[in-house]
Order: structure tokens, then sequence, then C-alpha cells
């Protein structure tokens, strides 16, 4: 009964956890259009490295500002890429029938030739 109660609770404290990270990436703007998304990772960009020296200072962690690495500059459009992602999927979903016709055919041909 014991060990049952200590899995249970562990799922829920796993499960509260996993909602809250998608609740915090939802509003975020991470799980929302690619435009959303870049403005997130902005927002990141400008907010983390001042929230680390705020952690190392209060945990008595002497870091300088030469052992943090910059952030990444990033030069492409996340939304351009997004699409260009959807239109490539969506374009291979619409060529998947003919496709999978051909190569049945082509399975039949080298089934027969293997039975001759």
């Amino acid at each position: 009964l014991n060990c049952c109660a200590f899995n249970s609770f562990r799922f829920l404290v796993k499960g509260g956890l996993a909602g809250a990270a998608v609740y915090v990436a939802y509003d975020q703007g991470l799980l929302g259009s690619g435009i959303e998304g870049a403005e997130a990772l902005k927002k990141a960009q400008e907010t983390l490295p001042p929230a680390i020296q705020e952690w190392t200072d209060y945990l008595g962690w002497e870091v300088r500002a030469a052992q943090l690495p910059s952030t990444p500059k990033i030069d492409f459009s996340l939304s351009a890429s997004w699409n260009k992602g959807v239109h490539t999927v969506m374009s291979a979903l619409s060529a998947a029938p003919s496709r999978a016709c051909e190569y049945t055919v082509e399975g039949w041909k080298y089934v027969k030739d293997l039975v001759k």
C-alpha cells in the first residue's frame, strides 16, 4: 500500500511538472506562430544573461562575463522556415498515393520475376 501511494504521488508530481512546462511554453508564445516564437526567442536572449548573473550572485558563485558564452546570433526567419517545412510535408503527403501505386507495381514486377 505504501509503495502504491508513493508511485501515485510520483506520477502526480511528474504530470504536474509536465503540465506546468506546457502551460509556460504556451503562455510565452512558443506554441504559437513562427512570429510569436521568434519574439519569444528574442525575449529569452534579453532575459537569460541577467537572470543567470542574479542566480550566481545569490548562490555565491563567481561567474565572470568572459566565462559565460555569448548568445548566438540567429539570422533566419523562423516563420519562413516553418512555412517551408509545412509546404514540404504537404507536398510529400499529396504525392504519397501515386508513389505508393508506383512502388506497388514495381514490387509486383519484382515478385513475378522471382517466381519465374
